[in-house]
């Protein structure tokens, strides 16, 4: 006696649901990818978790079948209005599509989501992710020469400064100098013209 059929039916334990749709999402994804090879069909398959987040193949770029998609089942009609809410339809799909992918190319990056990635992906991660640290090096290189070269330029600022002071107190030191040796002349001349009396010099007594 066969079994039953088993009843399908959303799995209540959160744990089990992400087990069940990582592995059904691979065999799914699997599957699309041999019935391209073996059968050269083209095939587009897109995937959202629960949680929003896109999975996607397709054997011919997603673009292009989608367009091709479009030209098969939005046959033209008389009614403009409807061809070109149609085409919106089809541009926001694309969008989304794109958005989507950009979203996870992003958590590729972070290192999130690597499991459905197969040898040739994450060698081409691997790629971008090297050429990332290499820009982001050459950016901290050109950001550390431009500090270096700034600080030069205020070193040289400061030592021209500095000889500006030099200059100026060497020559307020022979202003100085000029007016003491003046001075001392002056001095010199109004004792000679003017000498004391010897009893301007003698000390008084007192009484």
């Amino acid at each position: 006696m066969g079994r039953g059929r088993v009843e399908l039916k959303r799995i209540e334990n959160k744990i089990n649901r992400q087990v069940t749709f990582s592995k059904r999402r691979n065999g799914l994804l699997k599957k699309a990818y041999e019935l391209s090879v073996l059968c050269d069909a083209e095939i587009a398959l897109i995937i959202f978790s629960n949680r929003g987040k896109l999975y996607e193949f397709s054997s011919s770029g997603m673009t292009k079948t989608l367009e091709r998609y479009q030209r098969c089942c939005f046959i033209p009609h008389d009614n403009t209005h409807e061809r070109e809410t149609q085409s919106w339809y089809l541009e926001v799909i694309k969008l989304n599509a794109k958005y989507e992918a950009l979203q996870r190319t992003q958590r590729h990056l972070l290192g999130e989501d690597l499991g459905p990635l197969n040898m040739k992906e994450l060698h081409n991660l691997e790629k971008q992710l090297e050429g990332a640290l290499a820009r982001a090096r050459q950016q901290k290189t050109q950001i550390m020469m431009e500090q270096m070269d700034d600080l030069r330029k205020k070193e040289r600022q400061l030592g021209d400064l500095n000889k500006q002071l030099i200059v100026k107190l060497e020559a307020e030191g022979q202003n100085l100098e000029t007016i003491q040796g003046l001075w001392s002349c002056c001095g010199a001349a109004a004792t000679k013209n003017f000498p004391l009396h010897q009893s301007q010099t003698q000390p008084m007594e007192c009484v």
